[in-house]
């Protein structure tokens, strides 16, 4: 149960004053449903509004909090038209606009012939000074109130400045006194004030150095929000690990029948992770192991080998892919294989026929089946295994961790193998994936060729369709990749919808079209039909991610390069380069460019380096956009900017490692505080698992 002490922060906003059901579902849209959420969602900026100059001396432009006089109310003619109040002061006058204004509100707020102190920027029009919609107007008594320096924070549509702030001031005056659940003397070193103390000088920048992520306030706030996460996945490491696991040790003769069918040699990094996998699959605890690898950097074929280990050892294996695509092509992959090793695989998807799924069930209850590749339907209650030894996880961000513990749930202390071809950048490792250990796959297999990637401004899209056209005359195949607009599926639609047809009308080939909104079995139905070579041209937007393995792919016209970021242009540029011929990389831009966008156009032309790629995408857009965390998987912090606080990160990480040490169920008087700041984050879920104390 979440501590009392947190009950006033995970009230609904509706709970603070002035917030009704409108304005509420507007603040849930833009920071979340509670008073917490509100507390997290920190300024982005700041103004400064205790300039107070005469109007005769107020600069055009700026945001000035003026005393005047109210002289009278200039009412519309029609609605279309603004409501103007003209004022004075000693030295000049000042007209207040209002656009869709309620005269009632205004003759209150500004009653004729008395002062009022109103604050907001002021412009000249037709030779007059104006200000259209003060930010605040107030009583002169009040004016201290306004001439203040004040947070601005990030909007949604709907919401005025003054609601947010006023809710949020609200939410932070709510925030409790909470137990300190940091080390002290860290604490003292550090030079950061208690929680709360922390979250009221965030939430009151007095100038803009305040809203840096490295002042002491910001840097508190993320320690507490990195130390909650890192803490969490300890726990469910040190869960795993008193798991009691099994020994699978092989005898090696199916992994050396998969080598010889093989039609190429292991590469180095190939043969360690595969060592690495089998140390850990023959130790007492469960294996919970990522393999990372670049695309096409072979993940299928070492999670193969893992399979056949524990195969070797008389289980069973079973690989989890996120999408039917996916499983088809590990199913095509590995089944020559293992069929040269005398190895049944089977497949489960949902969309199986009756007859075939039985078959598949019945084979897996009774071992005749001994690996199998599959879909969600594998994490179904009716699946069941004669003996599950190993799990294997593709693409893990698109799987929680409960689904990658359910599979494995599947067997008596299985082990689990996650895939990704998401390179990660260290740093972000430790947030992800801290819970596992990490094989890395950094070569290529024999016989790629380098992509030749170009960057060309969008005035230049005739001569690339012309060259497209000419390559699939010698036989090529080609990806045509349209960019989310605003991340409108509407649009992003319309504009791969109209590149489908102007490329079906104006090149005398075969185009196909992919996109988000179609159903899963018209998506899959082109894909296979431009992997069987059906199709010469596949116009696809990024909501489908294009998982197809497609050899003889060897062109990749990416349309608004400037859109995306690094990491998903790496991703998407390899699709192709997958086979022997060599493959070019168009990447058109609209000019001009912005500083960001040149940076990653060329760090692409540079290297084919994923790892090195993730680094500098971190470095260029942060954590938080890095592949757009929702995507990724990756944490999505509300408080601590990951490129900014590294160092923080890996201080959490040991913290949270001494923490179990001394305290491994948190009884004591610190893991207590802990407990708070676990449910503080919502860490719930790990919490339950915590032995209560």
């Amino acid at each position: 149960m979440r501590p009392e002490i947190l009950f006033p922060l995970f009230a609904p906003v509706t709970a603070l004053p002035g917030v009704g059901p409108r304005i509420g579902k507007l603040i849930e849209q833009l920071a979340g449903p509670r008073v917490v959420d509100l507390c997290w969602h920190l300024p982005s900026g700041l103004v400064d509004r205790r300039f107070s100059p005469s109007l005769a001396e107020a600069p055009e432009g700026a945001i000035v909090t003026v005393t005047v006089t109210i002289d009278r109310h200039e009412k519309p003619r029609t609605p279309r038209l603004p409501y103007r109040v003209r004022c004075h002061d000693e030295t000049g006058s000042l007209t207040l606009v209002f656009f869709n204004a309620k005269p009632d509100w205004l003759e209150k707020t500004l009653p004729l012939g008395q002062k009022r102190v109103v604050s907001g920027r002021v412009e000249r029009y037709q030779g007059e000074l104006q200000m259209a919609h003060p930010d605040h107007v107030v009583p002169e008594a009040e004016a201290e109130s306004v001439r203040r320096v004040e947070p601005v924070y990030p909007l949604t549509a709907g919401l005025t400045p003054r609601l947010l702030a006023k809710a949020i001031r609200a939410a932070v005056e709510r925030a409790p006194e909470l137990p300190e659940w940091i080390d002290p003397d860290y604490l003292r070193r550090q030079g950061w004030a208690a929680w709360r103390d922390s979250l009221t000088a965030a939430h009151n920048p007095a100038e803009l150095a305040d809203i840096d992520p490295m002042t002491p306030a910001r840097q508190r706030l993320a320690y507490d929000e990195l130390l909650a996460s890192q803490l969490a996945l300890a726990l469910v490491r040190a869960r795993q690990r008193k798991l009691v696991g099994r020994r699978l040790k092989g005898n090696g003769e199916i992994r050396d029948r998969i080598a010889e069918a093989l039609p190429f040699a292991l590469t180095a990094s190939q043969k360690t992770a595969i060592r690495e996998i089998e140390a850990d699959m023959a130790g007492p605890a469960p294996m919970l192991r990522l393999l990372q690898g670049d695309v096409g950097s072979g993940k299928t074929v070492v999670a193969l080998m893992a399979m056949a280990i524990a195969v070797e050892a008389g289980a069973q294996a079973a690989l989890l892919a996120p999408t039917e695509i996916l499983a088809r092509q590990h199913l095509a992959t590995i089944t020559p294989l293992a069929e040269a090793a005398g190895l049944r695989v089977g497949l489960l998807t949902g969309r199986d026929r009756a007859k075939a799924k039985a078959e598949t069930l019945a084979g897996l209850a009774d071992g005749s089946i001994p690996i199998v590749v599959g879909t969600h339907a594998l994490v179904q209650d009716d699946v069941e295994f004669r003996d599950l030894g190993l799990a294997v996880i593709d693409e893990q961000h698109r799987f929680g961790v409960h689904q990658r513990l359910l599979l494995a749930e599947k067997g008596k202390g299985a082990d689990v193998l996650v895939m990704t071809a998401t390179p990660i950048p260290r740093t972000l490792m430790l947030t992800a994936y801290g819970d596992l250990d990490v094989s890395r796959l950094t070569e290529k297999p024999a016989g790629r060729q380098p992509i030749d990637t170009r960057a060309l401004p969008l005035e230049r899209i005739e001569d690339v369709i012309a060259a497209v056209g000419r390559g699939i005359a010698d036989g090529a195949r080609a990806y045509w990749i349209c960019p989310l607009v605003e991340e409108s599926e509407a649009v992003d639609l319309a504009n791969a919808e109209a590149r489908f047809a102007d490329l079906a009308q104006r090149l005398p080939v075969r185009v196909g079209l992919v996109h988000g909104q179609q159903k899963a079995a018209e998506r899959d139905t082109a894909m296979a039909a431009f992997a069987r070579g059906d199709l010469d041209i596949l116009v696809a937007t990024t909501v489908v991610e294009v998982g197809v393995d497609v050899p003889a792919a060897t062109i990749m016209v990416i349309e608004h390069a400037e859109r995306f970021g690094l990491a998903q242009l790496h991703q998407l540029r390899g699709r192709i380069g997958r086979g022997t011929k060599r493959s070019t990389c168009l990447l058109l831009y609209q000019a001009p460019l912005g500083e960001t966008a040149k940076a990653r156009l060329r760090i692409l032309r540079e290297t084919d380096d994923g790892f090195r790629i993730a680094e500098e995408d971190l470095k260029l857009r942060g954590a938080g956009e890095l592949l757009g965390t929702r995507q990724s998987g990756l944490p999505d912090f509300r408080l601590a900017n990951i490129a900014a606080h590294a160092e923080l990160l890996a201080a959490a990480r040991d913290d949270a490692r001494l923490i179990l040490d001394r305290d491994p169920d948190l009884a004591g008087a610190r893991g207590q505080a802990l407990r708070v700041l676990l449910y503080l984050f919502e860490r719930d879920a790990v919490v339950k698992t915590v032995r209560s104390g």
